[in-house]
C-alpha cells in the first residue's frame, strides 16, 4: 500500500516539474522555426528555391504518439493493479496511441518555395 502512494506522488511531482516545460515549448513556436535547417539551390529556371527540414516532432510524430500513449497505459495500469496490469495498460495505451496517430493529418512533408527569381540576361 505505501509502494501506491509513493509511486502517485512521484508521478505527480513530475507532470508537476514536466507541465512549465511543455507550457513553455508551445509559445515558443516562433523561434522553434528559426532553428530549422533551411537549404538553398537553384533549379532549372534559374530560380533560388528554399528548402526547410520538418522539427523533430513532426518527423517521428507516429513514434513519440504510441510511445506516450503506451508510457500513459503503462503508467496507470501500474498504479491500479501491478505488474500484470502495467503491461496491459501499456499494451491498451500503444493501441490508442496507434489510433491517434492514424487518424491524425499527415505533416510529415519538405517546405519548398521560391525566394527570388534570378535576373533575366536578354
Amino acid at each position: 500500500m505505501l509502494k501506491k502512494y509513493i509511486t502517485t506522488s512521484l508521478v505527480v511531482l513530475l507532470i508537476a516539474i514536466g507541465v512549465p516545460f511543455v507550457a513553455e515549448t508551445s509559445t515558443t513556436a516562433a523561434s522553434a522555426q528559426v532553428r530549422t535547417q533551411t537549404k538553398y539551390y537553384r533549379d532549372r529556371r534559374g530560380r533560388l528555391i528554399a528548402v526547410r527540414r520538418p522539427g523533430i516532432y513532426r518527423r517521428h510524430r507516429k513514434l513519440i504518439n504510441i510511445g506516450a500513449g503506451t508510457a500513459a497505459g503503462a503508467l496507470v495500469g501500474g498504479l491500479l493493479g501491478g505488474k500484470k496490469w502495467a503491461l496491459i495498460g501499456g499494451l491498451a495505451g500503444a493501441g490508442g496511441g496507434a489510433l491517434v496517430t492514424h487518424k491524425q493529418k499527415s505533416k510529415n512533408y519538405t517546405r519548398r518555395w521560391v525566394v527570388r527569381r534570378a535576373p533575366r540576361n536578354y
